[in-house]
């Protein structure tokens, strides 16, 4: 077998165990691994001294050096931020390469289906983590509902990258795992959509946080979900169109989104519009530019009435932790907006120490009728990183990408076309590669309890 030569182009935080996932079988399967990324200073680290391993400068902008490497290739992985994707799924398609991302699929992206069937390509998007190991694990779980014959009534799905228990050091419970960016935008641009016992159901975002569901976790305790931005689109997606209830969500702590909501009402997460003077803004300063103008009345208790926080609520404990009354800490920022502002003072608060550990929780529920009897599943998958490097996040997120690339490249994953895995070719072998590596899902059959049967409430 002649050698083959999978580029990754894209050498950020969730790339490395990708990486050193197809290093690991580089010589069982005759690979060369090219990471390309424009700091070839990243990419080496991640392929260090391995014979197998090479990296290279890409700029992904740069139309001659992208077409060239990927013509050399012979499978391409995009592990850029997603709105970049295009532009290598279209030199793809031009040099005949099939490809693989952990991004959703964008409207661009789809309109490569029908060039991708032509030329047989398989274009896998979605295979991280979520979206990724959400849609398998659930389409391992409905398939098999529907096999037995059951109808699927409820689907429920949750993710959340926190921080794991032993490195659980502030009051919000928190730390960042990911791109704080996305944390701090996250839940903007459209109400949250979903349906709940044949009822269409909407949170406007300044609501978001206030809306939050219990879930408890053998082992690990009570975690809160709030809604995602737009949970019907999954209905088709999943085969579910006459289902009575769908809805997605993002995993916190309890109490984490009752505390977030305090930036979402002050205005602080707004990143459409810039501040004056952010480069020498304190904190302090930055906190009261959403407050009253008092010629008396200090910040604190300007915000403590604004706000109506009671002196013994646990609300202003986690607001002094963040710091940010702090008149001589400076924001440092040019011409920022407020969202980056408050990235920018989270980040001194919420970034993993060396030695800390994320990590990764989801649940899925699934009530079904069977037999006459509606029953229901509840599955849940905890994964702790080992350090800071090392990631829970970078695990899930690298390893499904990985798997069904060389899934892809020998074979075994065969469809044709722009695709996320819900087919049984793609989520039976990889869910099952995946439990090698710690990432299990335990199920418990639960009462069903999602079915309303007078209709009360709606």
């Amino acid at each position: 077998m002649s050698t083959r030569t999978i580029l990754v182009i894209g050498a950020g935080k969730s790339t490395s165990q990708l990486v050193n996932y197809f290093l690991n079988k580089a010589t069982a399967e005759n690979l060369e691994i090219i990471v390309g990324d424009i700091s070839i200073e990243n990419a080496q680290k991640l392929v260090g001294n391995h014979p197998k391993g090479k990296a290279i400068a890409l700029d992904v902008f740069n139309q001659s050096q992208r077409a060239k490497a990927i013509q050399e290739a012979t499978i391409v992985v995009s592990m850029l931020p997603a709105r970049f994707h295009i532009e290598v799924a279209r030199d793809c398609i031009t040099y005949n390469k099939s490809m693989v991302t952990a991004s959703y699929i964008s409207k661009e992206m789809q309109a490569l289906d029908e060039a991708a069937k032509e030329k047989g390509l398989i274009f896998m998007n979605e295979i991280g983590l979520d979206p990724g190991i959400d849609h398998m694990s659930a389409m391992q779980v409905i398939d098999r509902i529907r096999d037995n014959g059951g109808k699927m009534m409820l689907f429920e799905s949750f993710t959340g990258g926190l921080v794991a228990p032993e490195s659980d050091t502030n009051l919000w419970n928190y730390k960042f795992t990911w791109n704080p960016r996305n944390v701090v935008l996250a839940g903007q641009g459209g109400a949250a959509e979903f349906i709940q016992e044949g009822a269409y159901k909407y949170i406007p975002y300044q609501r978001l946080f206030r809306r939050t569901e219990f879930l408890e976790i053998e082992g690990y305790g009570r975690f809160e979900g709030y809604a995602n931005r737009n949970s019907l689109k999954y209905r088709s997606v999943y085969g579910l169109d006459d289902i009575d209830t769908l809805y997605r969500g993002t995993i916190r702590r309890v109490g984490f989104s009752k505390a977030w909501h305090i930036f979402v009402m002050m205005g602080m997460t707004d990143d459409s519009y810039t501040l004056q003077e952010t480069e020498t803004m304190s904190y302090r300063d930055f906190l009261n530019l959403f407050l009253p103008y008092s010629p008396t009345d200090s910040v604190e208790l300007k915000l403590r009435h604004y706000l109506k926080i009671d002196q013994d609520d646990l609300l202003w404990d986690k607001l002094v932790e963040l710091d940010i009354f702090n008149p001589d800490k400076k924001l440092g920022l040019k011409n920022a907006t407020p969202a980056k502002c408050l990235q920018r003072i989270l980040e001194d608060k919420w970034t993993l120490a060396p030695d800390d550990k994320d990590m990764i929780v989801m649940y899925h529920k699934f009530g079904y009728e069977l037999d006459g009897k509606r029953k229901q599943i509840d599955a849940t998958m905890v994964s702790i990183g080992n350090d800071q490097v090392e990631t829970a996040m970078a695990r899930t997120v690298g390893l499904p990408v990985a798997m069904a690339t060389l899934r892809i490249l020998n074979g075994e994953i065969k469809t044709p076309g722009v695709q996320l895995p819900i087919k049984k070719e793609v989520y039976t072998p990889i869910l099952k590669e995946l439990e090698e590596y710690g990432i299990t899902f335990k199920e418990y059959q639960v009462p069903y309890l999602g079915y309303n049967p007078n209709n009360v409430g709606g």
